[in-house]
């Protein structure tokens, strides 16, 4: 929780940083807002953390296939970090960049979805028989 706290003030900061760098010095304000984008994300990663040792504890639980996890793992940062890349894409004003971080995304996580996918089809063919 103080760790929720800390990022939603840090983000107060970097945005009022960028409306007053904005004003004076206009072509600096990007610089001001992607650094302070990378700042809020080393916080995030410390949530992270949290979530990875919940992950182990699901893992030593359920014996699922730690390989099918892993992959829904990178599934899960692939999302995350595309939808920081796009976002990061759109502050700056571009659209058409934005999209594209997006739809590489999408192929990337159908891309690792694909053991999955067979892991699931490999269960259904055996339950069928």
């Amino acid at each position: 929780m103080i760790v929720l706290i800390k990022i939603v003030g840090l983000a107060l900061v970097i945005v009022t940083s960028f409306i007053v760098v904005k004003h004076y010095k206009p072509e600096l304000a990007i610089m001001v807002e992607v650094a302070g984008a990378i700042l809020l994300l080393s916080y995030i990663i410390d949530l992270l953390e949290e979530s990875f040792n919940l992950f182990d504890y699901i893992l030593d639980s359920t014996g699922i296939d730690s390989d099918l996890f892993v992959v829904l793992l990178k599934i899960i940062g692939v999302a995350y970090l595309t939808e920081f890349g796009a976002n990061l894409c759109q502050d700056c004003g571009s659209s058409s960049v934005a999209s594209k971080v997006l739809l590489a995304g999408k192929l990337m996580i159908f891309v690792l979805a694909i053991p999955i996918i067979k892991a699931l089809i490999n269960l259904l063919v055996s339950v069928m028989q």
